[in-house]
């Protein structure tokens, strides 16, 4: 890397995302530039059959006008790990930031990452997640209490959003074959290397119960996966644990959300009973 190169790269990987690419490159467009160089932004489509990749180049103009560059990759294989190496093949930045393509971001995210970043010390950073207004109840309910368990009140959640400098990317070679990349990034750094600078991005919860379950179904086979594969990179977890005081306590002021997050926790408890989960958000 030299001083010439961009202080961020911003790899998204996108698998049939025409409704949602625009949106999310059109916030990036927009962002307060870094002060220690520019952005490039590289959109990996992968195994699209949509106009994702139509969509993505139609933002060209937009990056030029900042004198940023963006790159998007029509891979022909699906698949979110291979187009995050794809990706970050491409990627010049002194720093790497993988982004969601359903994520929006506040225009001062960027700079506040890059600053954060900006050190020879391996490091992770991401936003404040803030959760889109959902448009069924249900998530709403369980958003709010999500919301406020202990691994999203102490921040750095990276769900959507994470980036690490170069030598936090030095922690791991290429991208295993495994569901959680963001959590498999998170634990490769000590809760005091993990910075949530003060920029919010926001993110969408699924729509609906039976999604709710299927993905945080999800959610628990990739943590799970990573306790077997990597067990020492769970030291790094630093969660509190949700306890049933804390659930009292939730219950007391959100019953309706309590009850909506809670039947969500059961439904996974007894289809994993069955072996049956799937993969997908």
């Amino acid at each position: 890397m030299t001083s010439s190169d961009p202080a961020l790269s911003v790899i998204i990987a996108a698998r049939n995302e025409e409704a949602l690419i625009g949106r999310c490159l059109g916030a990036l467009a927009a962002q307060e530039a870094p002060a220690g160089g520019g952005v490039e932004v590289i959109v990996a489509a992968n195994g699209c059959t949509d106009s994702t990749v139509a969509a993505a180049r139609r933002s060209a103009p937009a990056f030029a006008a900042r004198g940023w560059r963006l790159a998007v990759l029509d891979l022909a294989q699906g698949g979110k790990l291979g187009a995050l190496r794809a990706g970050e093949a491409e990627a010049r930045g002194r720093a790497l930031v993988y982004l969601d393509a359903d994520v929006v971001c506040e225009p001062p995210l960027l700079a506040r990452l890059a600053e954060a970043l900006d050190t020879g010390a391996p490091r992770y950073a991401t936003g404040r997640l803030r959760v889109a207004p959902a448009q069924t109840a249900v998530t709403r309910a369980y958003a709010r209490i999500w919301t406020r368990l202990p691994f999203v009140q102490g921040g750095a959640v990276g769900a959507g959003l994470f980036a690490v400098n170069r030598a936090g990317r030095a922690r791991w070679g290429a991208w295993p074959e495994i569901i959680s990349d963001d959590t498999f990034a998170r634990l490769h750094f000590t809760p005091q290397e993990r910075v949530e600078v003060p920029a919010d991005f926001q993110w969408p919860m699924v729509e609906g119960f039976g999604n709710l379950v299927r993905v945080r179904r999800r959610q628990d086979a990739g943590v799970a996966e990573i306790a077997r594969l990597y067990p020492d990179l769970m030291r790094n977890e630093g969660k509190a644990p949700v306890t049933p005081g804390l659930l009292a306590r939730l219950g007391a002021t959100d019953p309706a959300g309590l009850a909506v997050y809670l039947a969500v926790h059961l439904a996974v408890r007894l289809k994993r009973k069955t072996g049956e989960w799937t993969r997908g958000r």
